[in-house]
């Protein structure tokens, strides 16, 4: 018997290693590079764009890569870039993780040619700013003709930071917020390196889900990152001002929304270390900290409750010159095409408001409780919990995505809506208002058996993880997400407010936006400034 389970292990690596073989050599800027092919997709992992952010480098723009000589192995993912994970101790990072995370991954057609001019999409991950990793599967993109590229960014306080003496050190560098810049450095390789890999540098989308997706509304008001793209998706990624749209530096330019600056945010997490003043021997204690101490498990203050000590991304003024919905109300944003949308039931709990009851939400809504009722609970008999997830759904999410769409096609933009709802049938008895945040993100790979307690997809399941990638790559293609054989998605027009729905059961329809009177409700609630005492973001 143990002899033929050696003998089946035998086989089962030989099959592995048939399976995958030596992939291409691709002359970038830097130098050459091997991935691997694995049946018709060709891989490349672990490519570095920029140097290691370490050492002096530490609260710095991206640097230049080092050249190296020969060929470099790309067959495996570089580091996440350092992190604390869910529930890590103070004083830690994530196995896996490194400050040296400046990396790329890269699919595409393994019998692609130079020069092919086929369209890419870069794909920036969630994750709060402080978690996630580039590590996806672009299989789905490559088969579907579309070169997917995925990348790192720094995180937590190695992302965004500010400190006295770093705002005045090296005048004529870009501050703040480093894992922007660094997503800028990515799409900066991809315009010099992609056509080597069969990619056309004029045709790239860029899209990202959460933390990902707001990053992308900031791309699109960032001026360094002008013509780096040509489309974009916003997967669960608001548009409106909130506390992930852009801190304040310091307090010459802080405003109402954010009293308390990213410099004094950086004050505090000094003192906790024992770093008294703001000087550069300040600073060079604080690069001189182990990488664990500035992660420091992903803790947002001191550890006692006390005060704050990451900021979140920061609004400098030179390189984050306006939040996303400043730049769309005034119609200064990138002139692209755009998908966005959401989840039907993205997140429950007091995550805008700390009310506990119905009564209690309402009256939160001031002179609009009466139309606030109407829209969300007009028999007056809604669960309180189903009203709080869709309250949060529409205040974080929902709404801003039709005012991003809005602000779009005011410029003369194309601009298609959606929202995801489907829910597998053995999973609708636990999440019963829909599909929760980041539901759509393994349908739209094609990475299904990836799902947290993922079991074997359904043909259901699978037919529409093939629409959701079909939509994101014809868009990629052409800027519009219709194609042969697809429910039509109509583009989104203020007048019909038209969208794409995947409801509960999978069923993708074109129809008019059935959340609309909520929707009103919430954008009355911006305009007015009767807002919701908010405790939370994405």
């Amino acid at each position: 018997m143990k002899s033929i389970i050696i003998l089946l292990a035998i086989l089962i690596s030989f099959g592995l290693q048939a399976q995958q073989t030596a992939g291409p050599i691709v002359q970038t800027a830097s130098g050459k590079v091997q991935g691997v092919t694995e049946g018709d997709v060709s891989v490349f992992k672990g490519i570095p764009f920029a140097a290691p952010p370490v050492g002096e480098f530490r609260w710095r723009p991206p640097q230049p890569v080092k050249p190296w000589e020969g060929v470099r192995d790309a067959g495996k993912y570089g580091p996440n870039c350092a992190q604390g994970g869910w529930g890590a101790a103070p004083g830690t990072i994530s196995e896996g993780s490194s400050e040296d995370c400046l990396y790329l991954n890269l699919w595409t057609p393994a019998n692609f040619k130079p020069g092919a001019k086929m369209p890419v999409m870069v794909w920036i991950h969630g994750g709060g700013f402080t978690g996630g990793s580039g590590q996806n599967s672009g299989d789905a993109f490559a088969k579907n003709g579309v070169i997917l590229v995925s990348i790192n960014y720094r995180l937590g306080r190695l992302g965004h930071f500010a400190f006295p003496a770093l705002s005045k050190e090296h005048p004529e560098e870009p501050k703040g917020s480093y894992a922007f810049m660094d997503q800028i450095a990515a799409l900066q390789w991809v315009k010099e390196n992609i056509a080597a890999f069969g990619g056309n540098p004029d045709n790239v989308t860029i899209f990202g889900f959460s933390a990902g997706g707001v990053s992308v509304h900031s791309l699109l008001s960032i001026p360094a990152a002008k013509g780096l793209f040509h489309k974009a998706i916003g997967e669960s990624s608001g548009g409106r001002d909130g506390v992930l749209t852009g801190r304040p530096i310091n307090k010459e330019n802080a405003d109402a929304l954010y009293p308390v600056s990213a410099e004094t945010i950086g004050i505090n997490f000094a003192k906790k270390h024992g770093i008294e003043g703001t000087d550069a021997a300040a600073l060079a204690k604080l690069r001189a900290l182990k990488v664990e101490e500035i992660v420091d498990g992903g803790q947002e203050n001191d550890g006692q409750g006390g005060p704050r000590i990451y900021p979140g991304p920061i609004l400098d003024g030179k390189f984050v010159v306006e939040t996303s919905e400043s730049a769309y109300k005034a119609g200064r944003q990138a002139k692209v095409p755009l998908i966005i949308g959401n989840c039907s039931a993205e997140i429950g709990g007091a995550f805008v408001s700390n009310s506990t009851t119905k009564e209690e939400l309402f009256a939160q809504f001031g002179n609009l409780e009466a139309a606030a009722k109407a829209a969300y609970d007009p028999e007056g008999n809604k669960e309180f919990a189903e009203i709080q997830t869709k309250i949060n759904t529409d205040w974080v999410w929902g709404e801003p995505a039709r005012f991003t769409a809005k602000s779009f096609v005011a410029v003369g933009e194309p601009a298609y809506v959606y929202q995801f709802g489907y829910v597998p049938a053995a999973m609708r008895e636990r999440a019963r208002y829909g599909a929760g945040h980041g539901s759509e993100v393994s349908y739209v790979f094609g990475s299904l058996n990836s799902r947290r307690g993922a079991t074997e997809p359904t043909a259901e399941e699978k037919k529409l993880a093939q629409i959701m990638n079909t939509y994101w790559t014809n868009f990629a293609k052409t800027g519009n997400p219709n194609g042969g054989g697809l429910p039509v998605w109509p583009q989104y027009n203020p007048q019909n407010e038209e969208m794409l729905d995947v409801e509960l059961d999978g069923k993708v329809i074109g129809k008019k936006d059935p959340r609309k009177a909520r929707f009103d409700v919430v954008e009355k609630a911006f305009n007015s400034r009767e807002k919701v005492q908010t405790r939370g973001g994405i």
